[in-house]
Formats: structure tokens, C-alpha cells, sequence
């Protein structure tokens, strides 16, 4: 893809900023810069911004080339926006709660098609946190040159401007709400959609893992016939960089008495591959949908759980453990998680 060629992302955002009127507020974050051109970063707000209420955050096209990623997040969105105009609930909802999204948080990747973004780095490793041994070579991220996947950045270099966005907009929008989510979606190898939370630098598990067992457990109960594995990110490799055990981690320095929970949907590629083998000849088919009707069955079936996420925010009173319930879910989820590891 050129660099003259439009973002359709960029547009259909804009487009729904215009429908919703002045429901959804529009923040520029920065500008990219790439060739002759400057791509915004733009993130939405929503709702109630009272930090006394709950706050769920929305992300996308961390790596441009899972277009599928900012795509899930859009057309959440987009039926949020719509529904503004009929749907009662959802008025009641955002009374006493608040939304945030950041759809395209590297513009630049999504329009050259790449992961990293336009001066080669991978931006989920670019965080200033640097995993424990143990993390694998180059895909934990590398400092030896962005020519490479998985560039982390030069040492001691700042954070990449998208990556400074999207940890100033969540410090500003999530963390000082007593209660927060965020998530961020990706499309990864594999047969199936996991849940990630942290953490990705260390097998250690994070002082929130209670409220995580307890929205575990619901979720099993509620989606029925889910096809998801929640599960911290560890279990599956460890890595440098990663932009939200940073955040969490200034979550628990700044915010101590408020809960945020990052989580990380990582959509099976794999899923797509079987039924297109073709797709493999295609760097975008590797991660993304590449047939009309497959692409709209993984927005609709992501567009339950999203909404699903809103909704247990919204209620997190009625289903956080509190007191001696609270000890016994961390002790559910160290079986769950960690003693236990398949």
C-alpha cells in the first residue's frame, strides 16, 4: 500500500464523530509523519468522566498489519454510535460510566501495511520494562536494528510518539478511576481467541488477580459456548516492552487504591488460515480475514464479548470480591493459572 493512498479507518472514524454529534469528543493525540503526509493520532471519549465511575478502554492497530484489530474495534463503535439514537440503556449506561477508544493507535503501520510503525518499531515493545530471563530471542524484542521484527527502539531512547499517546491518553482517561478496564486488539497464530493480562515480562502474577478470576468465572457463566482462553500472557512466552505491564505497573504506583485491568484479545489467525489455506501466500492473510463474509463473522462474534466487557464494568460492585471471597478467588486463579499450568 502507498502512502497516497487513503486510511479508510481514518475516514470512517471521522464519519462517525460527525453522526454521533457531540455524544463522542475527539482528541488528537499527535500527528505521524510519513513522506509528504501527517496521519492524526485520534482517540474518542464517551460517557460519564466522573474517576469516581467505572471506565473501559477500547484500543486498536498497535501492529498495522492485524487491520482486523482496529476493524473489531470500529465496528464496536460504530454500534455504540448507532445505537445512541434509539437505545435507552445504553443512555442509562453512559450516565454512570465512561468509554474511551483509540481504534488506530499506528496509523502510519496500518497504511504501509507493517507492524511496527513507520521507523521500524514494534510498538507493544517499546515500553521502558524489560522481562525477566527467559524471554525468546528477537520475538521478546531486540535492540539489534529495525530492519528486524520485534525492534524495541534504541536503549535509553524515548518511547516512540504512538506508544507515548496511548500511555498518556490511559493515564489521563483510566487510571484514576476507581475502577478500569482496557482492551486491546490483536490477531495472533493459533486456533484460538485468548484473553491476555498481564503479565508479559515476568511469570509473577499481578495483585489483581481475584477481580480477574471473579470476571473469569462470569464470563464462563454468561457467553455461553465461548471460545475463549483468559489467561495470563506469561503462559505463553515472556517479552520486553510491553506497553501495558507498564501501564499497570504505573496503575499500582500512582492509582494503589484503584483497580485496572488490562486485558489483551488475541484473535486465532490460524482459525482463518484453515479455511483459506491461501491466505498463507499473503503476508496480510496471515493475520487478518481476507474473504467478505469471514471478515464480518469475527466482528460479530467479537462484538458480544466487547459489549460484554462495557457491561461488567458497569456492574463491577455486584461481582468484585471483596474480603474473604476476595482471598479465595486469588487462591482459585494461582490454581487456575499458575500451580496448575497445562
Amino acid at each position: 500500500m502507498t502512502t497516497n493512498q487513503a486510511l479508510p479507518e481514518l475516514e470512517q472514524l471521522l464519519q462517525l464523530h460527525d453522526q454521533a454529534g457531540g455524544a463522542l469528543q475527539l482528541h488528537e493525540l499527535g500527528r505521524v509523519t510519513l513522506g509528504e503526509r501527517e496521519l492524526p493520532l485520534l482517540a474518542f471519549t464517551l460517557g460519564n468522566a466522573d474517576p469516581a465511575l467505572p471506565a473501559v478502554g477500547y484500543f486498536g492497530g498497535v501492529h498495522g498489519l492485524e487491520r482486523i484489530g482496529s476493524e473489531v474495534v470500529l465496528a464496536f463503535l460504530t454500534s455504540l454510535v448507532t445505537r445512541l439514537q434509539w437505545d435507552e440503556s445504553l443512555h442509562r449506561m453512559l450516565a454512570s460510566m465512561r468509554l474511551v477508544f483509540m481504534p488506530l493507535v499506528n496509523p502510519g503501520g496500518l497504511l504501509l501495511g507493517t507492524r511496527a510503525n513507520p521507523r521500524g518499531v514494534d510498538l507493544m515493545r517499546n515500553g521502558p520494562i524489560s522481562a525477566e530471563a527467559g524471554a525468546p530471542a528477537l520475538v521478546g524484542g531486540q535492540r539489534i536494528s529495525p530492519r528486524l521484527p520485534w525492534y524495541r527502539g534504541a536503549e535509553g531512547a524515548p518511547m516512540e510518539q504512538e506508544s507515548a499517546a496511548l500511555c498518556a491518553f490511559v493515564e489521563q482517561q483510566l487510571l484514576p478511576h476507581r475502577f478500569s478496564i482496557a482492551v486491546d486488539c490483536h490477531s495472533g497464530f493459533g486456533f484460538v481467541d485468548r484473553i491476555w493480562f498481564p503479565f508479559a515480562h515476568t511469570a509473577r502474577p499481578i495483585a489483581h488477580l481475584a477481580e480477574l478470576q471473579a470476571l473469569a468465572e462470569m464470563q464462563d457463566r454468561t457467553l455461553l459456548h465461548h471460545r475463549y482462553t483468559m489467561e495470563p500472557q506469561s503462559r505463553q512466552y515472556l517479552c520486553h516492552g510491553d506497553l501495558w505491564d507498564h501501564l499497570y505497573l504505573a496503575s499500582r504506583a500512582e492509582h494503589a487504591e484503584q483497580a485496572f485491568l488490562p486485558l489483551t484479545l488475541e484473535m486465532g489467525s490460524w482459525l482463518w488460515i484453515k479455511k483459506n489455506p491461501r491466505q498463507l501466500f499473503s503476508r496480510h492473510g496471515i493475520f487478518n480475514p481476507l474473504i467478505a463474509h469471514r471478515q464480518q463473522r469475527v466482528l460479530r462474534r467479537h462484538l458480544g464479548w466487547l459489549d460484554f466487557i462495557a457491561r461488567a464494568a458497569w456492574s463491577h460492585e455486584r461481582w468484585r470480591p471483596q474480603g474473604e471471597a476476595r482471598a479465595l478467588a486469588h487462591e482459585a486463579a494461582l490454581d487456575r493459572w499458575y500451580r496448575r499450568q497445562a
